[in-house]
């Protein structure tokens, strides 16, 4: 098998998505940008959206399931009286209604999208059907129902409401589709509604206010742009860190229980680190780590 080309480099760094880009071709700007040879990103955004895109590189990659299980906030602006294709601006308009919420009964409707809620992602998205992602049946021009999904929503707020229109924000769990908030909450108001504007704030520890700006990807040089890089472990932040003794890297490193310093209840996933080095994230067994993802620095 032919070894993939690039160069070993590890972190993660965080870009503040334009729209007009989808999220893969931020991801492969950002490996060639580093001649990197393995990256991945945690949490797709549409490519009408901006905000903050945390791409991996390297063994950060082992980190993504963590970024994406983490919260995110979405500011997003509806467009009341119609409903379209997509759920938002891009899309052909299939229904409309005169009727325009007030104030008050936006907020109202808001209480009954928090909390455990199932939401039916839009037609057009990255959900699988039968093996083939939603978004491809949509252009083939096939009718597809898609099934509920559970999701959890933190918070649901009404920032700011105009004539016809409504800022949102939403802090939400893993798998939340902000045009499904807009359409169902046009849908509960009785009318109608789909996304004008969606901008990803932070997910996780990462904010896109302290995000790298799409086109400094190619005004910068190689160095400058490795200098912006994150430690792989700035996506652990909600896992408890321990310390391993240097006869415990030795068998971490080699996929084995190894010794840590430190205590948390037995069975809790933590990641292990020597002398500021990541080795693993890994289960505590009682003085001892089983590691379930080496990392390889």
């Amino acid at each position: 098998m032919a070894r993939k080309k690039g160069r070993d480099i590890s972190g993660w760094l965080i870009i503040d998505k334009p729209a007009g880009v989808g999220s893969t071709d931020v991801v492969g700007k950002v490996r060639w940008a580093l001649d990197a040879k393995k990256a991945g990103h945690a949490g797709t955004l549409d490519p009408d959206a901006t905000g903050v895109l945390a791409v991996a590189l390297g063994e950060a990659t082992k980190t993504v399931p963590y970024l994406t299980e983490a919260l995110k906030c979405y500011d997003f602006t509806v467009t009341w009286g119609s409903e379209t294709s997509t759920d938002d601006a891009s899309g052909e308009v299939i229904r409309t209604s005169d009727a325009r919420p007030q104030d008050d009964a936006i907020r109202a409707a808001l209480a009954g999208f928090v909390g455990d809620i199932m939401q039916v992602p839009p037609r057009v998205s990255a959900v699988k059907v039968d093996g083939e992602r939603a978004y491809d049946l949509a252009r083939e021009g096939e009718v597809v129902e898609l099934a509920a999904r559970p999701l959890w929503v933190e918070s649901l707020d009404l920032l700011e409401a105009r004539d016809g229109e409504a800022d949102l924000r939403m802090v939400c769990g893993k798998g939340g589709y902000v045009r499904s908030i807009a359409r169902d909450l046009g849908r509960e108001l009785g009318c109608l509604g789909h996304v004008l504007k969606l901008r990803r704030i932070w997910s996780g520890p990462f904010e896109a206010a302290n995000g790298i700006a799409f086109d400094k990807i190619d005004r910068a040089n190689q160095a400058e742009i490795e200098a912006m890089l994150l430690p792989l472990s700035a996506a652990l932040t909600e896992l408890p860190q321990m310390q391993a003794t240097e006869m415990g890297e030795v068998r971490i490193l080699n996929g084995n229980p190894g010794q840590v310093l430190g205590h948390a209840d037995f069975g809790t996933e933590v990641w292990v680190s020597r002398n500021g080095r990541p080795l693993c994230i890994g289960n505590y067994m009682g003085g001892e780590v089983q590691p379930s993802r080496v990392f390889n620095l």
